[in-house]
């Protein structure tokens, strides 16, 4: 055959097939068109706005967990600004990334010693020059309008005089825990932000955290029964002598207010009871890194239902971070319980006449970002934050008394709550119908 007769017949083949396959398109675009739907556009695909958010039906079938909704963060101009106060290794590695994760907060403001890293900051997340203050500038920082809230995330002995100075501004106040060097500290920042009538809340990350909360929902809801024996522990190795958290006037102590404080906040979170007694030990090796804090300490704590819990923290221990409950029908582990990221949930319990270990597995969410989240929300809907200055305050009067019976040797009895929120609200109550959760505000919303 000839090379131009076989060139011809080609293109004629070529032609045709495109003609064919434009078509199969043209077609399929008038079937979709006469069903009302353009092109592949579905609502079980786009979505639709409900309340002002995207949401979309689960495309998942019924073996697999559903898909999160999408996230429905406020507008930027109706975010809460926060003013982060420190910046420091835990303002640097997390809180200010977690502002990225924030629905209802926003960075507006920092407040440093280092003029040259508060700068750097400053460029590196968009917060104008101008806002970026020394620890001497509470008065410039009071006539900001974006500034809210501020963050206090700095020494512990520190977090008096700030909070107070804060209060003094007319801004609400998020602080890291602990709340202060003592408990006499603590009733001095709760008075001044009632008396400024603004809010105060303590960052305690694990009671937002989804895993942590979860392990709470089983508890209160008896899945296995009474609880007999909590343990948990939080331990990591030191090695810096000039660190801050070696020195007692600016710590207030050592491994027990630092990570220890978990333990003890974890465990009266997790139950909502207060314990009623103390029995503690501490030890100290001759490291020259303790000369003034203390390396490690155990204590026991009891309360009213029988339950014991048993926790242990260390600066000199390799670090985990657990938390078990031993209940009368089956058990529950929380591996990471106080790590920022990798908690493993696992329940252990009879299923015939084997035992069985099952994992469960949750979504992973920023601590950080829910902790100023909730704050930013209890700002905006005015609201008692789940964590507020008197759940601190409780914290600092247990640890005194763990400190007291660990010198001593001999248990401490404890008394109820010295102050209580929540009056008017409802409170969840344990099986006898005594009030749980004291020392907090209502539960925290649940985040998408």
């Amino acid at each position: 055959m000839p090379d131009d007769v076989t060139a011809l017949s080609r293109r004629s083949l070529m032609m045709a097939g495109g003609a064919t396959l434009v078509g199969l398109g043209s077609a399929a675009a008038q079937g979709a068109a006469a069903q009302g739907v353009p092109g592949p556009e579905r609502p079980v695909d786009t979505g639709k706005v409900e309340n002002g958010k995207v949401t979309f039906p689960n495309w998942r079938g019924p073996s697999d967990r559903p898909s999160a909704p999408p996230p429905a963060p406020l507008p930027p101009g109706e975010r809460v600004g926060f003013a982060i106060v420190g910046l420091g290794r835990l303002s640097l590695e997390e809180i200010l990334p977690a502002f990225g994760e924030c629905r209802r907060a926003k960075p507006v403001a920092l407040m440093s010693g280092s003029p040259d890293k508060a700068k750097a900051v400053a460029a590196q997340h968009g917060i104008k020059p101008e806002a970026v203050y020394g620890y001497d500038g509470w008065d410039a920082l009071a006539r900001n309008p974006e500034v809210k809230a501020v963050y206090i995330v700095t020494p512990n002995a520190l977090h008096r005089d700030q909070v107070i100075a804060a209060a003094g501004a007319g801004k609400h106040v998020l602080c890291e825990k602990p709340m202060a060097a003592s408990a006499a500290e603590a009733r001095a920042m709760i008075d001044a932000c009632a008396k400024a009538n603004v809010k105060l809340m303590i960052a305690y990350r694990c009671q937002y955290e989804p895993y942590n909360r979860e392990v709470v929902r089983l508890v209160r809801g008896a899945k296995y029964g009474k609880v007999k024996l909590i343990e948990a522990t939080n331990t990591q190795t030191m090695s810096l002598p000039e660190q801050w958290r070696m020195r007692k006037a600016l710590a207030g102590g050592g491994a027990l207010p630092d990570i220890g404080l978990y333990c003890l906040n974890g465990v009266r979170a997790l139950i909502g009871e207060e314990p009623v007694s103390v029995q503690a030990q501490i030890h100290s090796s001759d490291d020259p890194l303790y000369r003034e804090v203390e390396e490690t300490v155990a204590f026991t704590l009891r309360f009213p239902s029988g339950a014991l819990a048993l926790c242990s923290t260390s600066y000199g221990a390799h670090e985990t971070r657990s938390l078990t409950v031993q209940a009368e029908g089956g058990a529950i582990q929380l591996q990471n319980a106080f790590a920022y990221e990798g908690q493993r949930l696992f329940l252990n319990h009879r299923e015939g006449k084997a035992e069985a270990k099952e994992e469960r597995v949750l979504g992973a969410k920023n601590q950080f970002a829910l902790e100023i989240d909730h704050m930013a929300t209890c700002i905006l809907e005015n609201r008692t934050p789940r964590t507020p200055g008197e759940e601190g305050l409780q914290d600092q009067i247990l640890m005194e008394a763990i400190y007291e019976a660990a010198r001593t040797g001999n248990a401490v009895a404890l008394k109820g709550p010295e102050r209580t929120v929540g009056k008017g609200e409802e409170k969840a109550q344990d099986q006898a119908g005594k009030a749980l959760d004291l020392t907090r505000g209502p539960e925290p919303e649940e985040a998408g």
